[in-house]
């Protein structure tokens, strides 16, 4: 399965498109729509034996979730727990037997102020529903987008974004706690050692410089935990013409 930020989905149809075709992940977490929910491309998506369940939001946001061959059973629209936020940041669903969301936790810049609040407070609800799904003891995959870098070992080496809201202190404590309700980093687990980007800003060339970050993470309950095979990332997504800025992040889990 893996987890992709598109950063709009209609404008970068034609590179998910060819990235599907190469890389043909059974499961699928999308974020960043930036689609109503009207104009997600379903029909697109059939030609190449997709089904989906999304979350659209105009302009902004967006998550799905992808199956090939497959129907997602949708379980969740929303993050739990704040009926007054109606941004479309996350989706729940099974498929095949095992329950995975999309999710698209808030950026939270600039910091400090009500973006940070945000995303501090969103993150709590999140660690919330987290507890929930770990006492039920199904399969979980928490699949997406956090726009937390973990450790100072997930960016590159720079004093240029110390206030930027994805490695502040509180995001990456709360990060941690969610990992301590017994969740597993899967790709650190993986590749302990090293950089793991899969986000390079387009802005002072981060792409050619080889200059990003993780963020975009699977975090595993114990019973999936020990089906991890493999993983990686679909660097070469993010090289081709009208690329997002994030790159595909997969896992190989053997169920």
């Amino acid at each position: 399965m893996a987890t992709f930020n598109i950063n709009n989905i209609n404008k970068r149809l034609d590179n998910l498109l060819a990235w599907l075709a190469k890389a043909q992940p059974d499961v699928v977490s999308l974020q960043e729509l930036k689609a109503e929910q009207e104009a997600f491309p379903v029909n697109a998506l059939r030609t190449l034996g997709y089904e989906a369940v999304w979350q659209g939001e105009r302009s902004w946001n967006g998550v799905a979730i992808l199956a090939r061959h497959h129907v997602p059973v949708l379980t969740c629209t929303s993050l739990p727990g704040n009926p007054e936020d109606h941004q479309a940041r996350y989706i729940e669903a099974a498929v095949q037997g095992v329950l995975i969301t999309s999710i698209y936790l808030p950026n939270g810049n600039p910091q400090p102020g009500p973006k940070f609040n945000y995303k501090l407070a969103w993150f709590e609800r999140l660690i919330a529903h987290a507890a929930e799904l770990m006492a039920s003891g199904a399969p979980v995959v928490l699949a997406g987008d956090y726009n937390v870098v973990p450790t100072p070992q997930d960016i590159y080496p720079t004093r240029s974004l110390d206030n930027n809201a994805l490695i502040q202190r509180e995001s990456r404590q709360a990060f941690a706690r969610l990992l301590a309700q017994g969740w597993t980093d899967a790709m650190r687990k993986l590749h302990p050692d090293g950089p793991l980007w899969t986000f390079w800003d387009y802005k002072f060339e981060r792409w050619p410089k080889d200059k990003g970050m993780r963020l975009d993470h699977f975090l595993l309950s114990p019973n999936l935990s020990v089906r991890l095979l493999d993983g990686g990332i679909d660097r070469w997504a993010r090289g081709q013409e009208n690329a997002s800025d994030h790159a595909p992040t997969w896992i190989t889990l053997d169920l």
